[in-house]
């Protein structure tokens, strides 16, 4: 039993969309639902992480309260993205996404009464794990779910669409949310909206018709749950493009620590920490739609070093600055080159993983993402508490930087990777058993 749905033939959907025009793969119902579902859904996870972490800093002042956000929400995904990638493989991907999503509405309801209550601290980080559970279970799925919906040689528009519609939800949910905050006064509203935002993509799912898929039909075992974990290890161009990224929004992430810049050292407001929040979102949409319109990168790896190099100098300069305009545009800069490396590492994951893999493969490429955006906040939040605000975010930037400088020299095939949907010339595929 495959549990997918019946769906147009498959030559007709690949004559809907023209394989090198920018816009051809636009023109894919099921795409196009996919892609308005993971807008709402950021929108509203967008929101709320600007309302959690404006309210958690106005009731406690504590850098230490902003980071335990990240790492509430990191552990759920560390315990549980392997069993849901192989969930994933084995089952409905789209059902899956639709009970992640209840959940995500759940965790904000909670949140919603917390804040209008004024309820214990201690319970916002129980929505949270919440949160991180719908999370885990989320991620694996739906990186899954988006090669039934295009051909191959659309995967990396389809990617870099789906970035940029991304992106464009990233650069208003921080923005409606600080909005929302300094007109209400409060967070509460923007819980609420979350939980509506969470209604819209359960609904948009329920549309999406994705193409019969290949199961993992091998009896559930601990070797085929670590089956995603040996395939990454043994393909050095997703091994290393994950780790790249892994370690450098690890060190180089500052997100968690924006409230603190936003009230204490820019002196901006909620309104302020919502366009501060919104800049990295907005800077990588324009990335996302010079990516869109120009042919595929052909030198990926070099461009890929240079982005996060770039980062980690942009995430020093935004340290050090007193300057509101300055500030954003450093975070402007940070997403923007941050963007190249999510096409690309999402690119050869889609490529490169067996579709009956694809579920535990894309789990822990959830779990790298889950470490390095999470664990990042938790970490920037116990390094400004023991360092510093300031002196914390740029010693990240300079870590990101060591970091550029050793990766092609334990994988040197970076430096040699060139056009994206063709990797497979430049690397050798391991099995997938």
């Amino acid at each position: 039993m495959t549990g997918d749905e019946p769906t147009p033939p498959p030559a007709a959907r690949e004559a809907e969309c023209p394989p090198n025009h920018p816009y051809g793969v636009l023109r894919n119902k099921d795409f196009r639902r996919f892609m308005l579902a993971g807008m709402a859904a950021t929108i509203g996870g967008q929101m709320q992480g600007v309302a959690v972490g404006w309210e958690l800093y106005e009731r406690t002042r504590s850098a230490t309260a902003l980071g335990m956000v990240g790492l509430a929400q990191f552990l759920p995904v560390i315990l549980l993205a392997l069993p849901a990638g192989h969930a994933a493989d084995r089952h409905n991907r789209k059902y899956q996404l639709i009970v992640a999503h209840g959940l995500f509405a759940l965790a904000s309801v909670g949140l919603a009464l917390l804040s209008a209550y004024r309820g214990p601290i201690g319970l916002a980080y129980v929505f949270l794990v919440l949160t991180g559970i719908g999370q885990a279970v989320s991620m694996p799925a739906r990186w899954a779910l988006l090669p039934q919906l295009v051909p191959r040689e659309q995967v990396s528009r389809a990617v870099t669409w789906n970035t940029s519609s991304w992106q464009v939800a990233s650069v208003a949910g921080p923005a409606l949310g600080g909005f929302v905050i300094a007109i209400t006064r409060g967070a509460t509203w923007v819980y609420w909206l979350s939980v509506v935002c969470s209604a819209v993509v359960i609904g948009l799912f329920c549309r999406v018709h994705p193409r019969p898929s290949v199961r993992d039909f091998d009896p559930v075992s601990i070797r085929s749950l670590f089956a995603g974990l040996r395939f990454v290890m043994k393909t050095e161009l997703i091994l290393a493009t994950i780790t790249l990224d892994l370690f450098a929004v690890l060190f180089g992430g500052a997100t968690a620590l924006l409230p603190i810049y936003a009230r204490d050292i820019l002196h901006i407001g909620p309104t302020g920490l919502g366009w501060l929040r919104t800049a990295p979102s907005l800077g990588a949409f324009a990335t996302a739609l010079v990516l869109a319109h120009r042919p595929p990168l052909r030198r990926a790896g070099p461009a890929l070093l240079w982005a996060v190099g770039g980062f980690g100098l942009a995430t020093i300069v935004f340290g050090v600055s007193r300057d509101p305009v300055l500030s954003f545009v450093m975070l402007l800069l940070t997403g923007a080159l941050d963007n190249i490396s999510v096409v690309v590492r999402g690119t050869l994951v889609q490529v490169l993983t067996p579709d009956e893999m694809r579920g535990r493969v894309s789990a822990v490429n959830a779990i790298f993402i889950g470490s390095s955006n999470k664990l990042g906040e938790f970490e920037s939040g116990l390094a400004a508490r023991f360092l510093g605000t300031v002196p914390s975010v740029v010693l990240g930037g300079v870590g990101t930087l060591l970091v550029v400088l050793t990766v092609p020299f334990i994988w040197p095939s970076v430096r040699r990777l060139g056009v994206l949907h063709e990797p497979d010339r430049d690397v050798e595929q391991p099995s997938s058993a």
